[in-house]
């Protein structure tokens, strides 16, 4: 029986560090792919990061990749030059808190009764939200309308029309079904609480993961847009976003660069400033992420894994 023993333990041994060696090279397989990915997506914001404070000799000869070359400010200098660059960045802080409370809001409220199992033709209704996903009435419509409510240039214009999404929605009552038990809501009924109370003391303390989550999206959303904002606000220029104004702030640089000829004096270059634009528009956002990156997993991952 010693010997039959001794035999096995040196295939156990050697099962066991091939098993090891394949996970090993399973593991190096992914972290390789996880690398890749987020180079696609850091190498791309370290490049326009470089050209914005670029020298605009080395921008147009091509040969910023990855380090900045005859670092200059002049760029950033011509942003904060003009005043109501100050006045759109509050504007935009403005539209996106009150358009991210405003959609969480709609938000909760719609998910939470079609992930009640007792909600009589949750599935019809789900269905009508699902549909607005997929047709849409278009861009000449949706002014019209917007015209004919008297929405045009006003902060309505750009909060209530993208307040509301379906597929948010979606992924709100996915994550309500999954986190929250029946058991856990009858229980609350028998000890005599209301839905809304129920909802206020029960449902959102469960769902902070996928309540922040959501509202990144929702802010991000917004704070990016400006095509709905170029469309509504025509005659008030004090309602202009960020995005919107440093859109306009890029086409008369580019129109002006066209436009010099030589000897004239010196303008900035347009990838300068638009390299420049783009990082002064991000950087706010990414400073919000790390605040919420926490329950930004914990939200994603929601319903991945069930026990």
């Amino acid at each position: 029986m010693d010997s039959a023993s001794n035999v096995m333990l040196p295939k156990k041994k050697k099962a066991w560090t091939q098993a090891r060696v394949k996970n090993l090279g399973i593991d190096i397989l992914i972290y390789a792919f996880i690398l890749i990915v987020s180079l696609t997506c850091v190498l791309p914001f370290i490049h326009v990061a470089s050209k914005s404070i670029s020298s605009e000799a080395y921008v147009i000869a091509n040969k910023i990749v990855l380090l900045p070359k005859g670092i200059t400010f002049s760029a950033y200098k011509k942003i904060f030059a003009d005043a109501s660059i100050i006045r759109s960045l509050y504007v935009s802080v403005i539209v996106t808190v009150l358009f991210t409370i405003l959609g969480m809001i709609i938000t909760i409220c719609a998910a939470y009764p079609l992930s009640r199992r007792d909600l009589k033709g949750r599935t019809v209704l789900t269905f009508l939200f699902m549909f607005t996903m997929y047709f849409a009435g278009g861009i000449i419509p949706e002014y019209l309308l917007m015209n004919q409510l008297g929405l045009l240039d006003s902060w309505a214009a750009m909060i209530l029309p993208l307040a509301f999404s379906p597929y948010n929605l979606l992924i709100m009552k996915t994550s309500l079904q999954s986190s929250i038990s029946d058991s856990l809501i009858e229980a609350a009924h028998l000890d005599g609480a209301g839905q809304i109370r129920i909802l206020w003391s029960i449902v959102l303390p469960l769902s902070k993961p996928i309540i922040a989550t959501l509202s990144l999206f929702y802010a991000v959303g917004r704070w990016n847009a400006y095509q709905d904002a170029l469309f509504y606000i025509k005659q008030r220029t004090d309602l202009r976003p960020l995005q919107l104004k440093l859109y306009y702030l890029v086409v008369a640089a580019t129109e002006s660069f066209q436009a010099a000829v030589e000897g004239s004096a010196q303008l900035t270059n347009p990838e300068v400033l638009k390299a420049s634009c783009i990082m002064f528009a991000t950087i706010p956002i990414i400073c919000v992420y790390p605040f919420v990156q926490k329950y930004f997993v914990q939200g994603t991952m929601i319903g991945a894994v069930k026990g």
